[in-house]
C-alpha cells in the first residue's frame, strides 16, 4: 500500500498537467464573435426594454418590477434558445440574485469599472472560456428609462417605486445609478465554432 501512494501521487500529477487550456482565438475569430455578440446583445436588449417600456406604461414601476421578475430570465432563456448560445446579463450590483458573475464575468466587470473611472471607452470583449466555449462581453449603461428603477432613491427614483421594487428583490444592491453610469454587462457564451 505504501509503493501504490507515490505512485497515484505521479499519476494525478501527469494526469492534472493534461489539462488542455483553450487555444487563443484568432483575430477573424475574435471579429465574428463580436459581431454576432453584438447582434445578440442588440435583439435582447430591444426585446426586454420594450416589454419593461410597455409594462410600466400599463402601471408603473409597481407593476413593472413584478412584471421583469417573471419575465426577463426566460426571455431571455428562448432567446438564447433560439441562437444557440447563453444570454445573460450581469453587474457587480445585482437586483436578482440569479444573475451574480461568474468568475470571468466579474473580471471583466471590474476591467470596466476601471475604465470607466478614468473616462475610457469601453469595448465588447471575447475570449475562450474553455475549449468548448467563447464569451462576448459588452458594457451595459444607464440610459433615461433606467433611472426609473435603478436611480438614485429620492432623487431619479421615486421612494414608493423603490420599496415596490424591494417586495420583488428584498437583497437588490442594483440602484444608485445615474445616467451613463456602467450598470453591468451582457454576457453571452457561443458553442465554439
Amino acid at each position: 500500500m505504501t509503493r501504490l501512494i507515490p505512485f497515484l501521487s505521479i499519476v494525478l500529477l501527469l494526469a492534472g498537467g493534461c489539462v488542455q487550456q483553450p487555444a487563443a482565438l484568432t483575430d477573424a475569430e475574435k471579429q465574428q464573435y463580436v459581431e454576432k455578440g453584438k447582434g445578440l446583445a442588440q435583439a435582447s436588449f430591444a426585446a426586454l426594454s420594450g416589454r419593461l417600456a410597455e409594462a410600466i406604461e400599463q402601471g408603473g414601476v409597481p407593476y413593472a418590477a413584478p412584471f421583469c421578475s417573471v419575465t426577463a430570465l426566460p426571455l431571455l432563456d428562448s432567446l438564447s434558445k433560439a441562437n444557440n448560445a447563453v444570454i445573460r446579463r450581469t453587474s457587480l450590483k445585482v437586483r436578482n440574485s440569479a444573475n451574480q458573475p461568474a468568475p470571468w464575468e466579474k473580471e471583466i466587470l471590474l476591467q470596466y469599472e476601471a475604465q470607466s473611472q478614468k473616462g475610457e471607452a469601453l469595448k465588447p470583449v471575447v475570449k475562450a472560456i474553455n475549449l468548448n466555449e467563447v464569451a462576448f462581453a459588452a458594457p451595459i449603461s444607464v440610459l433615461p428609462l433606467c433611472v426609473k428603477c435603478h436611480g438614485k432613491v429620492g432623487e431619479t427614483m421615486d421612494a414608493a417605486d423603490y420599496e415596490a421594487i424591494k417586495k420583488t428583490y428584498p437583497a437588490d444592491q442594483a440602484f444608485g445609478y445615474a445616467e451613463g453610469d456602467l450598470r453591468g454587462m451582457w454576457s453571452i457564451v457561443f458553442k465554439r465554432e
